[in-house]
């Protein structure tokens, strides 16, 4: 019972940092002791033989699933497999997710992987895994359950808002190598390039592209950020940096602590400033995704075109503990050049993040379709492209740079805010 208290007590003092700063009779601090009771008493009593780490470590998960979606205490395999996943070396189904409403919820297939091309969206909620049931499940918990071997089945099995049956993937789990730039010149002189992460290599991977649509004449491009989850700041301001000319403010980061305040600035050196632009986004836009494409919005820099982002706003800071363990937690909120945050919202109808210049509602199932054939605007093959949606988005970026009418589209959107 001793080694149980000890631990109980080193848990506390890690929650809240500076037990002494409390006074006995601080409400915060006999809550603390009631906590320390309740395990206990379940540790003496209760029907089956409990461990009194996994009931610590349970309680600290707790204490941090009751922040926010994005905050996380990571075991000590959960926090090297994050480490791996930063590195690229990992296997699984290749998903980005997050806890929300106390179920794992898919921020975004990656391109390319197991998940993406059996068809898995965002905002679609896993309820189990392997017939294991997610409610309530820490992300570190499912990101385990749905990596192991190469050519290894998983079932997973999610509820999506449209559907009234639950459905079923089966994956096969294989190595995750994010291709995060894909380029084609089309028609026209214009270029399209997809990034689906920002990676450490992305900024100088643009500009290469870009200096090689350069060369071949381009005249305008089109940069589509749909389902791109995120990644790097320094990254996504060094992108930002590309197009903006002088030295500008374009993201600012602000916490509690006066250290959290930060400011982001452009280069200064902008070698594609003049370059007529069109951003596409959508509901798997997300974090650096969202900075990008808000920042060059509230610059009027680019035109934005598709749907409503996931709206990732928080800077989240990870803090390796004693243990082997970690803790990733929420720091600062982003905010845009305009003063505006990047907010996610659970209230029905309401909307997330980055709204776009121009609105292209898409269905669910034009959606899926999307996913299926998004790489085949990279293929030679013309057989291939039959039979495929239509991608409005991508058309209607395409009509307007045809048309030279990209800033007039950017001020009539402006506009239209305005009333």
């Amino acid at each position: 019972m001793i080694v149980f208290k000890k631990i109980v007590l080193l848990f506390s003092i890690f929650v809240f940092f500076n037990l002494q700063a409390y006074a006995a009779g601080d409400e915060a601090y006999e809550k603390l002791k009631l906590m320390i009771d309740v395990m206990e008493i379940i540790e003496k009593n209760y029907v089956s033989e409990t461990n009194p780490k996994n009931l610590t470590v349970s309680a600290i998960k707790g204490v941090v699933d009751s922040l926010d979606p994005f905050s996380q205490y990571m075991e000590e395999k959960a926090f090297k497999d994050m480490k791996n996943e930063t590195e690229g070396a990992y296997s699984g189904v290749g998903l980005r997710i997050m806890s929300k409403n106390n179920f794992i919820t898919v921020v975004s297939p990656l391109p390319g992987t197991p998940a993406y091309r059996a068809g898995i969206l965002p905002n679609d909620r896993i309820i189990k895994i392997d017939g294991k049931s997610t409610n309530r499940m820490s992300t570190d918990e499912a990101v385990e359950l749905m990596r192991g071997k190469t050519g290894r089945k998983i079932k997973l099995t999610i509820f999506r808002s449209n559907t009234a049956d639950e459905l079923e993937f089966n994956l096969i789990r294989e190595k995750i190598k994010i291709e995060t730039l894909r380029t084609i010149m089309l028609d026209n002189a214009i270029g399209y390039i997809r990034l689906s992460e920002f990676n450490a290599q992305s900024d100088e991977d643009m500009k290469k592209a870009l200096y090689a649509f350069k060369d071949q004449g381009m005249k305008a491009f089109i940069l589509d950020l749909r389902n791109n989850p995120g990644g790097l700041l320094d990254s996504a301001i060094n992108i930002i940096s590309l197009f903006i000319e002088d030295t500008k403010l374009i993201l600012t980061t602000k916490g509690r602590k006066e250290e959290t305040k930060r400011e982001y600035y452009t280069n200064g050196k902008a070698d594609f400033a003049d370059i007529p632009f069109v951003v596409l986004i959508n509901r798997g836009s997300a974090s650096a995704s969202e900075i990008v494409s808000g920042a060059l919005q509230d610059f009027r820099r680019a035109l934005i075109i598709g749907s409503n982002t996931f709206g990732k706003g928080s800077v989240q800071t990870v803090i390796p503990l004693p243990d082997g363990t970690a803790l990733r937690l929420t720091i600062a909120k982003y905010y845009l050049p305009s003063g505006r945050t990047i907010n996610h919202s659970n209230e029905k109808n309401a909307k997330n993040g980055i709204t776009p210049d121009i609105d292209i509602p898409v269905t669910i199932e034009e959606e899926i379709k999307l996913y299926a054939q998004s790489d085949i605007l990279f293929s030679k093959n013309k057989d291939e492209k039959k039979n495929i949606i239509e991608d409005k988005a991508l058309n209607k970026a395409l009509e307007i740079i045809k048309e030279n009418k990209i800033k007039e589209a950017i001020e009539f959107s402006k506009a239209l805010k305005k009333k």
